[in-house]
């Protein structure tokens, strides 16, 4: 894979009044905009989040990307924003400064950043929901010393934005943190969700072994270890092999290809599931709008049916 001109493995994260996590910061890089002919144009970049929402409904890419429509973060999100910021700065400092007393400075210094935020303000918490925020947000946090302890961490980086092209694909992407291991580099990303179980662990690897491609592009030295960091639960890792990385590259490249048809002929489908219920644009979709009021019903005529059991 031959880098492109503006290859790029950066010396820096974020600017500090910046509370924006990987996605968001890179959903704001990629650009659908509407080419001259009135057709949407392909991003000028791919990110794993903009590459993950075609794959799940091309419908919904198209509302977020090219017609710009709001798609406000959820609590999880915003908490998920927070706690990365935190531990970001958390593993800048030396290593013996890393404790929780130091998360705790560092997350009190950070909220007013993240309590001013529009992403924050749109929550629209009362007092218990937004104590309820930051009992959860800092058990996210102290749940970093659940997998390890930060302190033994050779941090080599940390948001580290990568801007390369991976087999003809222009990508972009912010690593969560970069480390210097006895076998090599560590790519890893840090979860705030729920761990999968391990029937699906396999599945969840495909954008951190992205970002170990890009690395590896970048810097010239293939990562030995890939990882996904499931705060307060688990960490999944595995090792990074040339057929591992080629194959998420494989899969972007295929995602690519894909987008770059569906601009071209301005044809998005949708893709009708579980995920209509909670997407922000199913009021601008009718197929979104069937799938919900479906499942709707059908949870009403369950609802009913257990009741006439009941009684």
């Amino acid at each position: 894979m031959a880098g492109c001109s503006d290859a790029r493995l950066s010396d820096g994260g974020r600017g500090s009044g910046e509370i924006l996590d990987s996605s968001e910061l890179i959903d704001r890089v990629n650009e659908g905009a509407v080419g001259a002919d009135g057709r949407p144009s392909p991003p000028k970049r791919l990110s794993p989040s903009g590459a993950s929402t075609f794959e799940q409904c091309p419908r919904r890419w198209r509302f977020r990307y090219v017609e710009r429509l709001p798609d406000p973060p959820g609590v999880d999100a915003v908490i998920g924003t927070f706690a990365h910021r935190v531990l970001e700065l958390l593993m800048q400092q030396q290593s013996e400064q890393r404790t929780k007393d130091d998360a705790k400075r560092i997350a009190r210094e950070s909220w007013p950043e993240i309590e001013a935020s529009d992403e924050f303000v749109d929550l629209d918490l009362d007092d218990k929901q937004g104590l309820d925020f930051r009992w959860r947000a800092w058990n996210a946090i102290e749940g970093l010393w659940d997998l390890e302890d930060p302190r033994d961490v050779e941090v080599y980086a940390t948001e580290e934005q990568v801007t390369v092209e991976l087999a003809g694909v222009p990508f972009r992407g912010v690593v969560d943190r970069i480390e210097v291991t006895a076998d090599g580099m560590a790519v890893s990303d840090y979860k705030s969700g729920r761990a999968p179980s391990s029937r699906f662990a396999a599945a969840r690897m495909h954008q951190v072994m992205l970002y170990a491609a890009a690395v590896a592009e970048l810097s010239g030295q293939q990562p030995a270890y890939a990882r996904l960091m499931y705060l307060g639960q688990r960490t999944i890792e595995t090792a990074v092999t040339t057929v591992a990385t080629d194959d998420a590259v494989a899969q972007l490249g295929a995602t690519w290809t894909a987008i770059s048809e569906a601009c071209l002929q301005d044809a998005f489908e949708a893709r009708p599931g579980p995920l209509c219920a909670s997407c922000a644009y199913a009021p601008n979709c009718p197929e979104g709008q069937a799938e919900t009021e479906k499942r709707a019903a059908l949870r009403a005529e369950e609802e009913a049916f257990l009741l006439r059991l009941a009684g």
